[in-house]
């Protein structure tokens, strides 16, 4: 069977259906092959303790819908604001169940065209096509092909006896399979916390291991490193309750009988090595992508390790035209800085992707909206983005609206969620008048919940908590830059926010210039 189609999206996941919404609604032709019975299959399995840390905030104080997509970590995006995450569970941190259930929901609500039980087993390219095989030797040819298969091969890290290791994926659950036993724990994320949270009752000893010190999503703002809902470990650590956290590299892993012996070299001790006895050893040491499927006509370069797929600023391969990535595979383009690896990140990403396509093959225009080129009517369109928009909230500095100034028209064109990078690779950074707006992370150094603030307006480049930045640009070179003080609620309506953004933009925008606007 020979079916030739656009686009081809491997994987129904949460991605998978986000891009398949934007192109059902854009009349696209497109398929989605999926290996499972059902959308979300991994939520199936996974966290394999049965908690997600997606958060789910039910009571916003706000009925603005695109607002309250700030707190809402799991529902995919649509027009609506109608099929959404908290009509299904109050729970803040929500059951996988729940999830796949939504995600079902949504794949029947918009008619998407999923293909089940259809497992890809080889892809190759030849003649400017894309030929996906599945396991039953039909084949289907595409014109562009999107991978948002999703990180599910186990990334197991090389070193001698690494064989004699369980993984977080296979691993046995039970409880009373550790009790009294002592069990050594690779890895320092929210699996490894989460598998030895669960084992605290029972163990005799956990051990935490892994090269680096632990970073604490509270402290660094990526929410892939550890969540306070899981270091309750810690306390049995800093207590002295025979669990610890050891920064160290195992070196060896040697089986006598069965009890293993782990060499360990300590990070932070000059050199200092250990031996140490486990009756269990557990590798939660993460995922990666598997390009096993691809032939050699294809096979997109590795990119962090070998870890994720080479990416473009248009989340294309870097070597093979017309594949792209979708999902958490984006955050290869952002890796632990913001949140493409995540549902709340990436379906923004995906919708860019879909915007991108649109103008790339279709030429579609980039959506936008108009107004008066008015320093008034250009910062209340600002400010009603930076204090209701959920994607350049919860992608903070990757994705970034664009501002066109039209002298000749009297008009300002604004775009949005565009990501940083692109934008001036793109037409719009051939523009001599153009402006980028972005809620942005500060920095600071030590504890982040005992930081010095200088109020200030003129010290608002200092800010170390989320802020709004809105820098102009002349073809790519940035002109100028202005900073809006952080918000203890991330709401920027007061005066002192206000009239220090309306005097820059009443200086900004003095000036004329004679050259045509290069719109997306």
């Amino acid at each position: 069977m020979n079916t030739a189609h656009d686009y081809l999206i491997i994987g129904a996941g949460p991605a998978g259906l986000q891009l398949a919404y934007y192109m059902e609604k854009s009349g696209r032709d497109y398929l989605i092959l999926e290996r499972e019975k059902n959308p979300g299959a991994f939520f199936e399995k996974f966290p394999r303790h049965g908690m997600l840390i997606s958060i789910n905030k039910v009571f916003t104080g706000t009925d603005h819908p695109e607002r309250n997509m700030r707190w809402d970590w799991n529902s995919l995006l649509s027009d609506e604001y109608e099929l959404v995450f908290k009509n299904y569970t109050r729970r803040y941190f929500p059951t996988p169940d729940v999830l796949c259930r939504y995600l079902s929901d949504f794949a029947q609500r918009y008619q998407l065209r999923v293909q089940y039980n259809t497992s890809v087993v080889q892809v190759r390219k030849e003649d400017g096509l894309f030929h996906v095989t599945d396991a039953q030797g039909n084949t289907y040819l595409g014109r562009r092909l999107i991978v948002a298969t999703g990180l599910f091969k186990p990334y197991i890290p090389d070193f001698p006896g690494v064989e004699y290791c369980d993984n977080y994926v296979t691993h046995n659950t039970d409880p009373e399979l550790y009790r009294n036993k002592r069990v050594l724990i690779l890895g320092k994320g929210n699996s490894a916390f989460e598998t030895a949270n669960h084992l605290v009752e029972t163990a005799a000893a956990i051990h935490v291991c892994s090269p680096n010190s632990v970073k604490f999503a509270w402290q660094t703002h990526y929410v892939g490193h550890l969540r306070a809902v899981n270091n309750d470990f810690l306390d049995t650590y800093q207590l002295k309750s025979q669990n610890t956290v050891i920064d160290g590299t195992v070196m060896k892993v040697e089986r006598e009988g069965n009890r293993y012996c782990v060499h360990i070299a300590y990070s932070h001790a000059k050199g200092q090595t250990t031996m140490r006895e486990y009756d269990h050893v557990i590798l939660c040491t993460g995922f990666q992508f598997d390009n096993s499927i691809f032939h050699e006509s294809c096979r997109p370069e590795l990119a962090i390790h070998n870890r994720f797929p080479a990416q473009t600023a248009e989340w294309e391969s870097t070597n093979v035209p017309g594949m792209y990535f979708a999902g958490t595979l984006m955050q290869a383009c952002d890796y632990k800085k913001t949140m493409s690896g995540f549902i709340h990140g990436f379906r923004y990403n995906v919708r860019t992707l879909s915007r991108l396509l649109e103008v790339k093959y279709h030429g579609t225009p980039w959506p936008s909206e108009s107004v008066p080129l008015t320093p008034r009517a250009v910062l209340d369109k600002v400010l009603d983005r930076i204090n209701n928009g959920s994607g350049i909230f919860l992608q903070p500095g990757f994705l970034q609206d664009v501002v066109v100034a039209d002298e000749e028209a009297g008009m300002a064109h604004y775009y949005e969620d565009l990501r940083a990078d692109y934008i001036h690779q793109s037409p719009f950074g051939a523009n001599s008048h153009y402006y980028t707006v972005s809620l942005e992370y500060g920095h600071f150094m030590g504890d982040p919940f005992n930081i010095e603030r200088d109020p200030s307006p003129e010290r608002a480049h200092e800010a170390a908590y989320l802020h709004p930045v809105i820098r102009r640009f002349n073809q790519g070179r940035l002109v100028s830059e202005h900073h809006i003080q952080d918000d203890l609620e991330s709401e920027w309506y007061l005066d002192e926010y206000v009239k220090p953004a309306l005097a820059y933009f009443k200086s900004q925008l003095s000036a004329t210039r004679d050259t045509q606007p290069i719109l997306g």
